[in-house]
């Protein structure tokens, strides 16, 4: 396909792994960040050393630290940043977009301040309808900026878009598949995150492969629970921004949801977490919201509860386990 101007806006470790990505794939690429400092070293070295060790950028790839200048003439602007700073990217954007700039992103979560989904977020601030997309699916960073083989989904109520996005991104080590259930892709990948917490707390506190598995098992059973209640589809569920990410964050460690996890069940303190850490924690805000959510949908989400209780209640990993496996005896399908 024809080569196109795009913009990547957030130079942590996955916006930085995809502009390399688009880089590679012929596309004019600019990649702005919110600290300059950061981004005249990623300037200076042609690479992400805090995040993408020894990944070099390609010569099409620029780094920009002036966001107006960086989404210039941008056909699309794909957005990886967190999810506590989509809004304010959006408002900051707002103003220089054209009609005919189109918005995706990468970013994984509910706004944890109105715990609405990104896309309400972007059309209820945007100057004017654009077509929206969200990209998602079960990836590391580090292994797409390595090339290794990956596969991911985008999806949109705009199906030309969808399809255009997946153009851009795709090669022969990258695989995208489309959708248009915008809801189900973005609740898939908000309550993953809480739910590699959770089996993160299980294995640091010695539990076995049985646990996980049962935590995996059941987890995906809440995440189709919560995600129908808000209209996604089910079938969304089961696939690569549901089960493939779902498995991926609860058993692997490069998943900082699962490190989080890790830690809190080996007995550190939510700080001493947070700080080892030392980069995004996405389920520490989506565990509240996903909470929200149940609440006001009257619907049961017993492992995502737990994770919220330990971070906002102050509850114990082993309380939490205790509450898990106390709970009456159901139907499996229930």
């Amino acid at each position: 396909m024809a080569k196109i101007n795009i913009t990547v806006l957030g130079a942590g470790s996955w916006g930085t792994a995809l502009a390399i990505l688009l880089a590679r794939n012929g596309h004019n690429t600019k990649l702005w960040g919110h600290h300059p400092e950061r981004l005249r070293i990623l300037e200076k070295n042609r690479r992400n050393d805090r995040y993408l060790p020894n990944i070099e950028f390609p010569d099409n790839l620029q780094v920009f630290s002036n966001i107006s200048i960086a989404i210039k003439n941008s056909h699309i602007i794909l957005i990886a940043v967190p999810s506590h700073a989509f809004l304010h990217t959006i408002q900051i954007i707002s103003p220089c977009i054209t009609p005919h700039c189109k918005i995706a992103w990468a970013t994984k979560g509910i706004d944890p301040k109105s715990g609405s989904l990104l896309h309400e977020i972007a059309k209820n601030n945007l100057p004017f309808p654009t077509s929206l997309a969200v990209v998602s699916g079960p990836t590391f960073a580090l292994e797409v900026a390595n090339n290794l083989p990956t596969a991911i989904t985008v999806a949109s109520p705009q199906q030309s878009f969808a399809r255009e996005l997946a153009d851009i991104l795709h090669n022969p080590r990258f695989r995208v598949y489309t959708a248009n259930d915008i809801i189900g892709v973005q609740i898939g990948g908000a309550v993953k995150n809480v739910l590699a917490i959770a089996t993160g707390v299980a294995d640091g506190l010695g539990f076995g492969a049985n646990t996980r598995s049962a935590l995996v098992t059941r987890g995906l059973t809440e995440m189709i629970r919560i995600g129908l209640a808000v209209g996604g589809k089910r079938d969304t569920f089961m696939g690569l921004t549901g089960l493939g990410d779902l498995i991926l964050s609860c058993t692997d460690n490069q998943s900082r949801n699962r490190r989080f996890g890790l830690a809190l069940g080996k007995g550190l303190s939510f700080d001493q977490a947070v700080s080892e850490i030392d980069q995004e924690i996405e389920g520490i805000s989506a565990a509240r919201e996903l909470q929200r959510l149940a609440e006001e949908n009257k619907i049961e989400l017993p492992i995502s509860e737990q994770v919220y209780q330990m971070i906002y209640e102050n509850n114990s990993p082993e309380q939490a386990v205790n509450n898990l496996l106390s709970r009456t005896p159901k139907p499996e399908n229930i």
